[in-house]
């Protein structure tokens, strides 16, 4: 017979066994976790070794590259716009670094750059206020320069687009010849003059003479309403408007500002003002820059607008055509003279 004593000891065994079977499945499961991690990091650290290996070299030729795109940068743009004027154009937050870029790609193209318009916060907002205000102003001009304004599609930005009709007539010719017709000089700066007062434009310096070429810096970040942004409603009507004003006209933007989504850029590439105006969307790098003095060169060629740069382009940039040049002129190398039967300084065998 089995007594209590017997029940109690086999209970207490098969505790024991249940004990000693956890901690050493737990302990041998520990070990084997373990060695899976520490396998795991070790992999992970040599492909972050290989990783950082990898991205240190491609920033060493990246900067190789743009050593090489600097010092190439003036005979890349040598004699592409020469004696041809350009005003810079910039929307509220553009990149300083795309305006002095792209101002110094005007210079070493051989163009000047009459100044620069800088379209402030206030010329974008579409409340009833200031599109009343805009409203009253272009009329009075357009009323003093014997102006008919134009009857712009989208109703929202009519305001705006006008506004850039007019500013475009004071800032903008069509031709080199038209450079000195049309708005007097007086005219042209009682009317920037006009906007600037309002709170609407700054211009520095004063735009004394009209040019034939306009390049528009878009802002450096993409605004949250993406093509909904007031900011780039506006942008389009003034593109569509300078388009017409000039010979020439551009759209630049950052990387930074220029996602394929959701950036002025991307909303002007995707609308009907793509068939008017060129866009590059890296023109805060030499290979930006160089892009839209060369998107330039192409509209005056008789080329159609395009798209270049790195988000969503249609190219990486235009294909220049080749620059004539002079035909070098070569040095005879001097030959031995042939002599005659006559010629006294043969001695004869």
């Amino acid at each position: 017979m089995i007594d209590f004593r017997y029940h109690l000891v086999s209970i207490v065994a098969v505790f024991l066994a249940l004990a000693i079977g956890i901690v050493l499945g737990s302990t041998e499961l520990q070990g084997n976790t373990i060695d899976v991690l520490r396998t795991s990091s070790n992999s992970l650290k040599n492909q972050l070794g290989q990783t950082q290996a990898e991205r240190n070299t491609l920033q060493q030729e990246l900067s190789s590259d743009q050593a090489f795109i600097a010092t190439a940068e003036p005979r890349l743009l040598a004699h592409e716009l020469p004696g041809m004027r350009i005003v810079v154009v910039t929307e509220p937050g553009a990149s300083s670094t795309v305006i002095s870029g792209v101002k110094q790609a005007a210079l070493q193209a051989g163009a000047t750059v009459t100044g620069q318009v800088a379209i402030q916060p206030k010329f974008n907002d579409l409340s009833g206020t200031t599109q009343s205000s805009l409203s009253q102003i272009n009329s009075d001009l357009a009323t003093a320069d014997n102006t008919s304004l134009a009857t712009p599609a989208n109703e929202q930005t009519l305001d705006q687009q006008q506004a850039a009709q007019l500013i475009g007539t004071a800032i903008l010719a069509t031709t080199t010849a038209g450079e000195t017709t049309g708005i007097s000089t007086a005219d042209a700066t009682t009317l920037l003059g006009a906007y600037a007062q309002a709170g609407y434009i700054t211009i520095t310096p004063a735009v004394t003479n009209r040019a034939t070429l306009a390049v528009i810096v878009t802002p450096d970040t993409a605004p949250a309403d993406g093509q909904n942004d007031p900011g780039t409603q506006v942008l389009l009507a003034m593109a569509q408007e300078f388009a017409g004003e000039s010979a020439a006209t551009v759209v630049v933007g950052s990387t930074a500002g220029s996602s394929p989504t959701g950036s002025p850029i991307a909303a002007l590439r995707a609308s009907s003002v793509a068939s008017l105006v060129s866009t590059v969307d890296n023109a805060d790098t030499i290979v930006g820059q160089v892009s839209t003095i060369w998107a330039l060169a192409e509209q005056l060629r008789g080329q159609k607008p395009n798209s270049y740069g790195i988000s969503g382009a249609s190219a990486v940039s235009p294909v220049p055509l080749p620059v004539p040049s002079a035909t070098p002129t070569v040095s005879p190398t001097p030959h031995a003279t042939q002599t005659g039967k006559g010629d006294k300084s043969v001695k004869k065998k």
